[in-house]
């Protein structure tokens, strides 16, 4: 037993932490997942901050530099070294001013940046330029930018620097994304998503296999449908559902503490729940009882009991019968004798309050010697009266022709009763009020439910499971 309980043990903790390794695996395959979702609209950033991570990453999206803005940079790089070697004023360095000149009115027109949706970049660039050099267009701001005269005027190296600064990291950030076959911008994404992939179905796998054995009654479709949430790790496509699996494998491997927020979400999940589903029940309930008047059927369920469906009976006992007979009986013969001096003196106060009113009585108490005989007969008179009355229900109870005139007496009130309803003149006014009370009982009762009975409901709920745990 000791080895088969260290063994399970073992097991155990070997199965943890496999499920905490694949906790973490998933963990960080959901942060390249949202990396490479915020890669292209953060690549300026990324650009700024990491360069080095941007060369390593292009390739991944099919990232290359645009030939046309690349050409333009690679030109202004000759320039500075033939301005090194040959000075600003000779004919080398005039040639590469004018083909800079010319690019310039290129970049303008053809607006290379449109590719990769940043024309706004460009724009930045026109205005950074023509607000630099105080011409009133871009490309007259270009046009003086690159010229020997407007170099040599404000020193050459202060503008070169000046555009090395500001100019060329904007043009940096332009780029160029290939196309495939199918017309989309290449993605090569799923290369590094693929072992992730391979290692989460493996998973998949294995905890389908331990589900099916545990359970053999499921077959291998049902077993994965268990934790289907795990087959978002799966799919190729809508990668950033990851994080739905992700966050459940961390939470139940104790990774991340999401307790108080499952219990929150809880809370206010069934606090809007069980609000809607309470008021939806209540005022459709109200609404079928208000339909039942409106057509007639609580009258001729009233009044017509042959059209009423056979009621079945589970123990061939009317329960409803059987109640108030059982609750007379108790009453007869069990309340009644305990309350009895209760009753009698009941019965003496008002017998004696009679009496005091009575001349006849007043004078006999008037009278030598017989002043105690009223209080007497007053007494023998209650305890005869209450004696006698219990008596009579007792032979009543007990008694077959007063049970049948009893039972006869209740039927013909019941009939006079539903006769006297059944009157023009009731039976409308009746039916009309039960459908305003049960009209204003659903909008004061029902429909106010949501509003803060449910909420002091899951707070009682939650003070007896705190007072339980204690």
């Amino acid at each position: 037993m000791g080895l088969n309980s260290n063994k399970k043990q073992f097991f155990f903790e070997r199965d943890r932490y496999f499920q905490k390794l694949i906790a973490i695996v998933g963990f960080l395959n959901l942060t390249l997942v949202f990396f490479d979702l915020t890669y292209i609209p953060w690549r300026d950033f990324y650009l700024q901050i990491l360069p080095a991570l941007t060369q390593v990453y292009d390739p991944v999206k099919g990232i290359e530099p645009h030939p046309e803005t690349q050409n333009y940079l690679d030109k202004v790089d000759a320039l500075q070294a033939q301005v090194l070697q040959t000075g600003l004023t000779s004919p080398q360095t005039e040639n590469l001013l004018s083909e800079l000149r010319l690019l310039s009115n290129r970049l303008i027109e053809e607006n290379p940046f449109d590719v990769a949706n940043k024309s706004g970049t460009l724009a930045k660039i026109k205005n950074e330029m023509r607000l630099h050099t105080n011409e009133q267009s871009a490309r007259d701001g270009f046009a003086t930018f690159w010229s020997q005269a407007y170099l040599s005027q404000t020193d050459w190296r202060s503008q070169i620097n000046f555009f090395n600064s500001l100019i060329r990291p904007l043009i940096q950030s332009n780029y160029y994304r290939d196309i495939n076959k199918f017309g989309n911008f290449i993605d090569r994404f799923w290369l590094l998503d693929l072992p992730f992939i391979i290692i989460f179905a493996l998973d998949v796998l294995i905890r389908t296999y331990h589900i099916s054995r545990s359970n053999p009654n499921l077959n291998w479709l049902e077993a994965i449908l268990r934790r289907w949430y795990d087959l978002f790790l799966l799919l190729p496509f809508w990668r950033w559902l990851r994080v739905i699996p992700v966050t459940i494998r961390l939470y139940q491997t104790d990774l991340v503490n999401l307790e108080p927020l499952r219990k929150q979400i809880d809370r206010d999940f069934a606090i809007n729940f069980a609000g809607e589903l309470t008021e939806m029940i209540g005022v459709q309930a109200i609404d079928q009882m208000q339909d039942a008047i409106r057509r007639g059927d609580l009258a001729r369920w009233l009044f017509h009991p042959e059209t009423r469906r056979p009621y079945i009976q589970v123990n061939n006992t009317n329960e409803v019968r059987a109640i108030a007979a059982r609750l007379f009986n108790v009453s007869i013969y069990d309340v009644l004798p305990k309350v009895q001096p209760d009753l009698e003196a009941l019965v003496h106060y008002n017998l004696e309050r009679t009496l005091n009113e009575s001349p006849i009585y007043q004078k006999i108490q008037k009278i030598p010697g017989l002043s105690h005989l009223p209080a007497q007969i007053t007494e023998n008179l209650t305890k005869d009266f209450s004696q006698i009355l219990y008596n009579n229900l007792i032979k009543t109870l007990e008694d077959p022709v007063s049970t049948t005139l009893m039972t006869n007496l209740i039927e013909n009130v019941i009939d006079a009763f539903e006769a006297e309803l059944q009157k023009k003149q009731n039976l409308p006014e009746i039916q009309s009020w039960l459908i305003s009370w049960l009209e204003e009982i659903k909008i004061n009762y029902v429909k106010r439910i949501a509003e803060s009975e449910i909420e002091k409901v899951v707070e009682e709920v939650e003070n007896l499971n705190y007072l339980v745990r204690r």
